[in-house]
C-alpha cells in the first residue's frame, strides 16, 4: 500500500521492509530501489523495532504503523511517519512524522501529514486522529495547525517536560 500525494510516495512498512530498516540504510536502500538521505531519522532504531514487534503480534496492525516518505524528484527516503497502531476502541488514532533536516521548510512534513489523515479517515472505525508535540511553538505545532489540528490538552510527561495533546476530528 502505497499513499501518493504531490511530492512524496508513502510506503507502508510490512515486516520485511523494517527488518531491512533495522539491518541499516544500504540493506533498506536495496530492498526499496531508492537512496536514503543521511540522518534520514531521528526515532531511530528503537521505533523502527517496536513497529516490527507490533505488526509481527497481529495482522489486524497491518497498515496502521511505519511509512517511509519517498521524495518523489529524488527517489529518497527523506523520514518517516505513520500510526501508533490500529484505531483504538473509541475511533482514534495517533500519529506521528519526521522530515529529515536537509528537507525541511518545504510543506513535506505537512504535505505527509495530509496524506496519513486522508488515509486513516479512509476507515470508518477512525473518528478522530491525536497527535502530541513538545509543550511550545515550534515546526510541528505548526504542521499540526495547517492540517486542522486542535490543541486539546497539556500533559506533564515525566520523561518529555510538557507536552501538548492535539486532536483532529472527522468532518
Amino acid at each position: 500500500m502505497t499513499i501518493e500525494t504531490e511530492n512524496l510516495r508513502l510506503i507502508q512498512c510490512d515486516a520485511e521492509i523494517l527488518q531491512e530498516a533495522i539491518a541499516g540504510d544500504k540493506n533498506l536502500a536495496e530492498k526499496l530501489g531508492v537512496t536514503v538521505q543521511e540522518n534520514w531519522t531521528e526515532f531511530g532504531i528503537g521505533a523502527l523495532q517496536y513497529s516490527f514487534d507490533r505488526l509481527s503480534e497481529s495482522e489486524s496492525e497491518r497498515g496502521w504503523w511505519t511509512y517511509f516518505p519517498i521524495h518523489r524528484q529524488d527517489n529518497k527516503i527523506i523520514g518517516s511517519g505513520g500510526y501508533k497502531g490500529k484505531p483504538a476502541d473509541d475511533g482514534t488514532v495517533e500519529l506521528g512524522y519526521e522530515i529529515a533536516s536537509t528537507y525541511r521548510n518545504r510543506g513535506l512534513a505537512t504535505e505527509m501529514t495530509q496524506g496519513l489523515i486522508e488515509h486513516a479517515f479512509k476507515d470508518k472505525r477512525v473518528k478522530s486522529i491525536l497527535a502530541h508535540t513538545l509543550g511550545q511553538e515550534n515546526p510541528s505545532t505548526k504542521v499540526l495547525q495547517k492540517c486542522g489540528f486542535k490543541k486539546m490538552e497539556e500533559i506533564n510527561d515525566p520523561d518529555d517536560g510538557l507536552i501538548w495533546k492535539w486532536e483532529l476530528k472527522r468532518a
